[in-house]
């Protein structure tokens, strides 16, 4: 009986002490694991640093910055330099005669006897050329000088000649224009590749007795408005009738401005078409803005009168 109970009592006695080993290991292992998760823990965090949320990008400049800025030149890089005397009135015919023609008037002779059969004596296609507008401006600008910037048959102006008349003034008008149309254009005679688009406005010029007022510029209007500039020659009018795509528009008002003296007038046509604000419109309304212009309307004309800015 007391054997039985010495050994009840040391399988207590063990059991007590497994029971402590047990607690004790249990108590260790816990700790252990906690502090391994706190050490991977501590290094993902130090290894994995939070990523800072980043801001949204910047909207991209406006065309309007991009000009503004200070290694652009004017006018988007238009490079030739203006002189810096503009010619007197009456010297702009002269300088055009001998820089153009060699000194003598392109109307001398005229035309020569080889053209003559090609030619017609009058050929103008009025295209809207003799609205209401020409006879407002030239009345409140009283130009000494007209530039026309595309002329094609030069019914403008031929129009513009016969107002300047009839208010008692003596203006000179430079028409711009390659006179070359454009490809399959079929309306005038071509002569070994030549299309006799310049010889026809001549024609109508000598028809309607002008020779003394309108005189041509028969180049492109990117070089030839580059050369007026470098010349001196300014106008107190100036007229655009360029292609009815923006990049022909923008260049052709960019280049002519320059040439426009300080209160003059620029005017054009066609600012109403089917382009819409893809084409001339486009380019004449970015133009007023960033020169801080204001343009006014009349009919399917835009006209901006840089006496009066916004």
């Amino acid at each position: 009986m007391r054997e039985d109970h010495r050994t009840q009592h040391l399988h207590n006695h063990q059991r007590n002490k497994l029971s402590i080993i047990t607690t004790l290991f249990t108590r260790a292992t816990a700790y252990v694991a906690v502090v391994l998760l706190s050490y991977a823990m501590g290094y993902l965090s130090h290894s994995s640093p939070p990523q800072p949320t980043q801001a949204p990008p910047p909207p991209p400049p406006s065309v309007f910055q991009l000009a503004n800025l200070p290694t652009q030149l004017d006018n988007f890089r238009i490079t030739a330099h203006c002189s810096n005397s503009p010619l007197p009135p009456h010297l702009v015919f002269p300088t055009i005669l001998d820089r153009v023609f060699n000194g003598s008037s392109p109307y001398t002779n005229f035309p020569p006897p080889h053209l003559s059969p090609f030619l017609k004596k009058r050929r103008i296609k009025s295209s809207g050329s003799n609205g209401a507008v020409f006879e407002q401006l030239i009345k409140r600008v009283k130009p000494k000088v007209i530039v026309e910037v595309g002329t094609f048959l030069g019914s403008s102006a031929l129009h513009m000649v016969n107002v300047t008349r009839k208010l008692g003034l003596q203006t000179q008008i430079l028409c711009l224009d390659d006179f070359r149309g454009w490809p399959g254009f079929k309306d005038i005679k071509m002569i070994n590749g030549d299309v006799l688009l310049l010889q026809q406005f001549m024609q109508n010029v000598v028809y309607f007795n002008a020779t003394d007022s309108v005189l041509p510029v028969p180049f492109s209007t990117g070089s030839g408005l580059e050369k007026l500039c470098e010349w001196g020659v300014t106008a107190d009018l100036l007229e655009i009738y360029s292609g009815h795509d923006f990049i022909s528009a923008w260049g052709d008002i960019n280049r002519a401005y320059r040439i426009l003296r300080p209160g003059g007038v620029i005017f054009g046509h066609d600012y109403f078409t089917a382009a819409d604000n893809r084409g001339i419109r486009r380019a004449v309304n970015l133009f007023a803005e960033m020169n801080n212009l204001k343009i006014q309307t009349d009919g399917h004309y835009w006209v901006i009168d840089t006496a009066f800015a916004k």
